[in-house]
C-alpha cells in the first residue's frame, strides 16, 4: 500500500521528534524572561476566586500571545466552574475566536483518561481484574511473553507493561476521512512482543492504552465509541465530546498550527480510526464538567455517578516511583511538571497531550478541590510555563524546595555503578553517557543538550545543575539500571546498555573502539562472545541508510510500490524506500539505488545533510574548510560534517592545518560506527549556535556547489 497524503504533515519519525524536543528547549530563555514578568506572590499564595482566576488569565494570556494561536481554559473550585474563556483564534485566517464551549480540540493523550474512566466503570462491575492477565480480555490477540510475570491491566494502566515501544507508523496519519481501520485489525498487525518484565519500568505507552480500548470493547460487547457516548460523555452532560472526527465535527474543530503566523495543518485522520489512547475530540467546557465529578468522588451535581468514591481514590494514587520526588502514574493520570528543587507532588494529578497542532493539560488537585484544562492549536511549552505560574500564583506551597535531608541516609550506589550509555525506552534515539565527575557528581552528555552535571542529593537521588530538577537512578535485584530525569523525556525512564563483549579483531587501545564498543552495547550491532567485526570492511549502500534510520527509531516503510527498481527482493528494501520517502535519498540515477555496492564517506554526508538541512543554514558552514578528494556535489556536506565533528579519526588536518575530508573514499565499518556514536551523542544545535556566533554578518562565499541529488 502506498503512503496515503498526510497533507504536508511530513513523517512522524522518532527522529523528527527528537528534533522537536530541541526545539522545545531553545524556548527556555524567552520563557523564562516572561516568568520573571510575573509578579511575585507571598509565600501564602493569592486565593483562587473568579476574580482572581479571571485576572490571572487576562495577564497570562496577554503576555504569551507570542505561545499560542488560539487556546481555550476552564477552572474549576470547590464544585463549580470560576473560569471558562477562550483567547486567540480557532482559525487565524478567519480570525475565528475561540469558543470555549463551542470549539473543538483534539485533546491527544487527555483521551488516555477517560479511556482509564471506562475501566475503572467495568472494574467496579466486576466485569474486569486490574491484576488480571490481559490475554483473558483479548482472545485472538497473541504477543510474545519470555517472562514468568504476565502483563496485567493495572500494567497497561501503569504504563509498565514492558511491551516494546509502538508508535504511530507513516501511513497511519492521513486524509482518508472514509477509511475505516478497526483497533482490533490494528492492534493484530503491529502487537509488539514483552522485552522487559512486566511491572519493572515505566515507559510512557500510546500501544498500552489502545488495548485498554480494546478491552472495554470486548467485556462490555459495545463498541468503544459507542460505550462512552452511554456511560460516560452522557452522564456527565459533555454532549460536545466524541472519538471519532467526522466532517460534521470538522467544522466545529480548531485549526492546527505549528506556531503563531504559520501556515495552517490540513485536516488528518489516524489509524486505527477509533483511538482510545489520542482520538478524543472535547471542548473546556466539556472537561470542566468531568473535572467538576471526579473531584466530588465521581458524582455529578445532578446526582449522576460516573466513578464509585473508591475508583476516584485508587486513580489518584500514586502507584510506583523512581523516588518519592519523582512518582510515575497512576491510574489515569501522570505526575506533574517537576518545579525546581521541589520535585512533582503526589497530591497533583496531571494528564498532557499533544497530536501535530494541539496540545493540552488536564490538571487536578483534589486536596484543593481545584481542576484546570487548558488546550490550544498548537504544540510547544505554553502548557509549562502555564503549570508553572499557576501554582507560583495560587498554590506556592507545591513548589517549595522539597527537604532533601530527609534522604541523607539513603543508601547510595557507587558512581561507577551508574556510569555507561544509557538509551531511553521508548524513544532509543535518545542517549546519554554518564560519566563519574567526582564529588559525588556525574557528567551527563546527550545530543539535544550537550554536556550537563548531575550533582547527588541523596541517596541515588540528584539533581540537576542546568535545570534544577531531580534525576534517579534505580538498580534492580537482577542489575539493571534505571534513570528517569525530565529534561528530555519526562515520561518513561532510559536503561543502561548492555557491557560490550567486543570484538576479537578490534583491539581496546584501536582509536574507533570507543564508537564500534558503544554502538554494539546500544544493541545495533551484535553483542555475543567470539565474534568479529570487519572494521576495514566497506559498509554497502544499503546498509548504510538501515543502520541510519536504526539509531533514530525508524522503521522501514509498508510501501508495496518502490522508488527504485533494483531493490525488489532485497532484504533493506524497506528501509531504503523509507529513506526515500524521508528525502534523505535521491538513488544513483536511472532509478537506481545500488544496494549492495560500497558507500561513501560523502554519500553518508549527504544523507546527514538531507537530515539537517531543516535545521541549519548552509551559509553555516560555508568558512569551513575542508580538503581531500570530495566531489563538488558532496562539498556542503563535507564542511557540516567537518564542523559539526560528525566523523571519527579518519579525518586528519593537513601540513596546513585544513581537515582532510577524502569523502569519495569508500566508508568502512569502523568509520561508520563512528559516525552512528558521533550523531548519537553530538549536541549539534550547540555546535551550530557556536558556529553562528561566529559568523560575520555577509558570510563568504564557498568552494564548492550546493548538494545535488547524485549522492544520496
Amino acid at each position: 500500500m502506498k503512503n496515503r497524503n498526510r497533507s504536508g504533515q511530513g513523517p512522524l519519525t522518532r527522529l523528527m521528534r527528537a528534533f522537536a524536543i530541541a526545539a522545545a528547549l531553545l524556548l527556555a530563555v524567552p520563557l523564562q524572561a516572561f516568568a520573571a514578568e510575573q509578579a511575585g506572590n507571598d509565600a501564602a499564595g493569592t486565593p483562587l476566586t473568579k476574580e482572581s482566576a479571571a485576572e490571572f488569565l487576562k495577564e497570562f494570556f496577554s503576555l504569551a500571545k507570542a505561545h499560542y494561536t488560539g487556546a481555550a481554559v476552564v477552572i474549576v473550585k470547590d464544585g463549580e466552574t470560576i473560569a471558562l474563556e477562550g483567547f486567540g483564534y480557532a482559525d487565524a485566517k478567519k480570525e475565528e475566536a475561540v469558543d470555549p464551549a463551542g470549539t473543538l480540540f483534539r485533546i491527544a493523550s487527555v483521551s488516555k483518561t477517560f479511556t482509564a474512566v471506562a475501566v475503572m466503570q467495568l472494574v467496579e462491575q466486576g466485569k474486569i481484574d486490574l491484576d488480571g492477565d490481559i490475554r483473558d480480555y483479548l482472545p485472538g490477540l497473541e504477543f510474545d511473553n519470555p517472562f514468568d510475570a504476565p502483563v496485567t491491566v493495572a500494567h497497561l494502566l501503569l504504563h509498565r507493561s514492558g511491551f516494546e515501544a509502538r508508535e504511530p507508523q507513516n501511513e497511519d496519519m492521513h486524509a482518508d476521512f472514509d477509511l475505516n481501520v478497526p483497533m482490533e485489525d490494528y492492534a493484530k498487525r503491529h502487537m509488539p512482543p514483552v522485552v522487559r518484565e512486566p511491572g519493572t519500568a515505566y515507559m510512557y505507552d500510546n500501544f498500552a492504552y489502545l488495548l485498554l480500548g480494546l478491552i472495554v470493547q470486548n467485556v462490555s460487547g459495545e463498541p468503544f465509541e459507542a460505550y462512552m457516548d452511554a456511560h460516560v460523555f452522557g452522564p456527565l452532560g459533555m454532549d460536545s465530546s466524541a472519538f471519532r472526527l467526522t466532517r460534521e465535527r470538522l467544522e466545529r474543530l480548531a485549526t492546527g498550527y505549528t506556531a503563531p503566523g504559520s501556515d495552517p495543518i490540513e485536516p488528518y485522520v489516524f489509524n486505527p480510526t477509533i483511538m482510545p489512547h489520542g482520538g478524543m475530540l472535547s471542548t473546556a467546557e466539556d472537561i470542566g464538567k468531568f473535572m467538576i465529578a471526579f473531584l466530588n468522588e465521581g458524582e455529578t451535581p445532578d446526582g449522576a455517578r460516573v466513578l464509585s468514591a473508591e475508583s476516584v481514590a485508587a486513580m489518584s494514587e500514586y502507584r510506583d516511583a523512581i523516588h518519592p520526588l519523582m512518582p510515575d502514574t497512576t491510574l489515569g493520570f501522570e505526575s506533574a511538571a517537576q518545579l525546581p528543587l521541589a520535585g512533582s507532588s503526589r497530591a497533583v494529578l496531571t494528564k498532557l497531550g499533544d497530536l501535530p497542532g494541539n496540545s493540552s493539560m488536564l490538571l487536578l488537585l483534589p486536596e484543593e478541590e481545584t481542576g484546570v484544562f487548558l488546550t490550544y492549536n498548537q504544540t510547544g511549552a505554553l502548557r509549562d510555563l502555564f503549570y508553572t505560574q499557576f501554582m507560583k500564583k495560587f498554590f506556592p506551597a507545591y513548589a517549595a524546595p522539597a527537604d532533601l535531608s530527609a534522604f541523607a541516609g539513603d543508601e547510595a550506589a557507587g558512581l561507577g555503578a551508574l556510569e555507561g550509555l544509557y538509551a531511553d525506552l521508548r524513544m532509543p534515539a535518545i542517549v546519554y553517557l554518564i560519566e563519574a565527575a567526582g564529588d559525588d557528581a556525574l557528567k551527563v552528555s546527550d545530543a539535544l543538550i550537550g554536556t550537563r552535571t548531575f550533582r547527588r542529593a541523596g541517596g541515588n537521588l540528584f539533581v540537576d545543575e542546568m535545570t534544577q530538577r531531580f534525576a534517579a537512578f534505580r538498580i534492580d535485584d537482577g542489575g539493571a539500571v534505571y534513570m528517569r530525569e525530565t529534561a528530555l523525556n519526562p515520561l518513561g525512564y532510559a536503561r543502561k546498555a548492555d557491557a560490550p563483549a567486543g570484538y576479537a579483531d578490534v583491539a581496546a587501545d584501536d582509536s574507533y573502539a570507543p564508537y564500534i564498543l558503544g554502538i554494539q552495547s546500544l544493541g545495533y550491532y551484535p553483542n555475543g562472545e567470539g565474534l568479529e567485526f570487519g572494521p576495514e570492511r566497506p559498509v554497502t549502500r544499503a546498509e548504510l541508510v538501515w543502520h541510519m534510520l536504526a539509531i533514530s527509531g525508524v522503521k522501514g516503510s509498508a510501501s508495496e510500490s518502490y522508488a527504485f527498481a533494483d531493490i525488489e527482493g532485497h532484504p533493506l528494501a524497506p528501509y531504503i524506500q523509507m529513506a526515500a520517502e524521508l528525502g534523505l535519498v535521491s538513488g544513483a540515477g536511472d532509478g537506481r539505488f545500488e544496494p549492495d555496492r560500497p558507500a561513501t564517506r560523502q554519500e553518508a554526508a549527504v544523507i546527514v545533510w538531507n537530515s539537517y538541512k531543516r535545521l541549519f543554514p548552509e551559509t553555516l558552514f560555508v568558512r569551513t574548510r575542508v580538503e581531500g578528494n570530495t566531489a563538488a556535489w558532496a562539498k556542503s556536506a563535507a564542511r557540516m560534517m567537518v564542523a559539526l565533528g560528525l566523523h571519527g579519526p579518519e579525518v586528519v588536518l593537513s601540513e596546513g592545518g585544513v581537515p582532510v575530508y577524502n569523502g569519495a573514499d569508500p566508508l568502512t565499518r569502523r568509520e561508520e560506527a563512528a559516525l552512528l556514536y558521533k550523531l548519537l551523542l553530538t549536541p549539534v544545535q550547540q555546535v551550530a549556535a557556536g558556529l553562528a556566533q561566529q559568523q560575520p554578518a555577509q558570510a563568504p562565499s564557498g568552494d564548492g556547489a550546493s548538494v545535488g541529488v547524485a549522492a544520496g
